[in-house]
């Protein structure tokens, strides 16, 4: 019975999914509130018919949202549509290596003064807290490929990075707790966890997205072959690119990142910078099958299709995973500390004050710093950074706190970021008008 009843909420789940979509834009919520609550109705305090140990079956949960933060990274590097070489690339890499950095440190600090944390736990709460999240962060991310707002271009870009540069600092919080070799002052941490793993996934992503968008646009363009079924493109150049980052010790997360930028680079090489409005708005509505595999608008409409293909498989990651969050929130009661003062001092004063010193000298207006600090969504990344660590023997004490507090900080996160996008990235449009990305 309780196997068929599944059917029959995740049928009706989706429909609602799909039909609420349009009508949530308008209001002040969005589609992961709703999802949230949906998954409260079905934990411990509603139905009970979601009942999940997150200590227990930490290494299925870490593989949900390991699959679901690649699918997602991907998805924003396809959306990247800039040359590397512009100056626009400088917020978002700011973001996501200087701000991080002292939201790690901040957080660490809080948690070992404050939270009575281990330095090693706190460093790794900091790890885990400190990335924002590419799929809930959706509603102010780019809209599409040729969207140039320098908000959504940082915010995008930040939330792609830095999903991958938390890894060392989640290994030097278990390094430090005695879960991983760290070296003799640190040098194997800085040498292998650091500089290693960062490069060598960046550059196994970059170079899985080189060939494969080559070789793809050698046989649409070159010999005029229509490949079919981007779909498969898609999630074999995401494996490709994550499995052979993991071979070699590379953060896969940065590989998938990489590996959607260079695909959109090839693209970019192939369709010029600016294609024709008339090109554009085809491309926006998928009319692919209107282009000839020979024609020079192919690789925008392969890569379009691409894309679209991925935020459908994000769509579901993110009713899966925040579901999930829902249903776990009851079975672990955070310290009254995190509620009275950790969730506020993340939200209002550890984010803005790392991004502006990340942001310092940039050009970017008052109200755009000001909105990207409040938009440090916390999500689906945090969970499985969360897991990840569990998984590689965090005691239990120090995992149930940590599960605590950050299964609280990504609903709150929910709540508080669902309510204010809509009016936040309405006020923002309409000051916006007229002036320059």
């Amino acid at each position: 019975m309780t196997f068929n009843l599944w059917f029959v909420i995740v049928g009706a789940l989706f429909i609602v999914m799909a039909l609420s979509n349009s009508i949530l834009r308008r209001l002040p919520l969005t589609t992961s509130l709703l999802y949230l609550l949906v998954g409260l109705v079905l934990g411990p305090v509603g139905l009970g018919l979601i009942r999940l140990d997150a200590i227990e079956q930490a290494g299925l949960l870490e593989r949900i949202t390991e699959v679901a933060v690649i699918i997602s990274l991907f998805t924003s590097g396809l959306k990247l549509r800039t040359p590397l070489s512009k100056k626009r690339w400088q917020l978002p890499v700011r973001l996501a290596f200087i701000s991080m950095t002292v939201t790690v440190a901040l957080i660490a600090c809080a948690g070992v003064f404050w939270l009575g944390l281990p330095l090693g736990a706190a460093i790794l709460l900091g790890g885990v807290l400190a990335p924002t999240d590419p799929v809930l962060a959706s509603d102010v991310q780019l809209e599409d490929p040729f969207d140039s707002d320098r908000l959504r271009f940082s915010l995008t870009g930040e939330a792609g990075l830095n999903d991958g540069t938390a890894f060392p600092f989640v290994m030097l919080g278990l390094g430090l707790l005695g879960l991983h070799e760290l070296g003799e002052g640190g040098w194997r941490w800085v040498a292998v966890d650091v500089l290693w793993a960062t490069a060598a996934g960046l550059g196994v992503g970059w170079l899985c997205g080189l060939l494969v968008g080559r070789l793809v646009l050698y046989l649409r363009s070159r010999r005029e072959e229509a490949v079919q079924l981007d779909d498969f493109l898609a999630l074999g150049l995401i494996a490709l690119s994550y499995g052979a980052a993991l071979l070699v010790a590379g953060y896969g997360f940065l590989a998938v990142f990489a590996a959607g930028l260079a695909l959109r680079s090839i693209e970019l090489q192939a369709a010029g910078e600016k294609p024709s409005e008339d090109v554009q708005a085809m491309a926006r509505q998928g009319a692919k099958e209107e282009v000839p595999p020979g024609s020079e608008s192919a690789p925008l409409f392969m890569a379009q299709a691409v894309l679209e293909f991925n935020e459908q498989l994000e769509r579901i990651g993110e009713v899966v995973i925040v579901v999930l969050v829902g249903g776990l929130l009851a079975t672990f009661l955070p310290p009254p500390a995190a509620l009275l003062w950790f969730v506020p001092l993340l939200f209002l004063v550890i984010r803005p004050i790392s991004v502006w010193i990340g942001l310092l000298g940039s050009n970017t207006s008052g109200l755009q710093r000001r909105l990207m600090a409040w938009f440090g969504i916390r999500g689906i990344g945090s969970i499985y950074y969360l897991m990840f660590a569990i998984t590689h023997g965090l005691p239990g004490d120090i995992a149930r706190t940590l599960t605590a507090i950050t299964l609280m900080v990504v609903a709150i996160s929910i709540v508080v970021h669902g309510i204010s996008v809509t009016p936040l990235m309405s006020l923002y449009g309409r000051r916006s008008e007229g002036k320059p990305a």
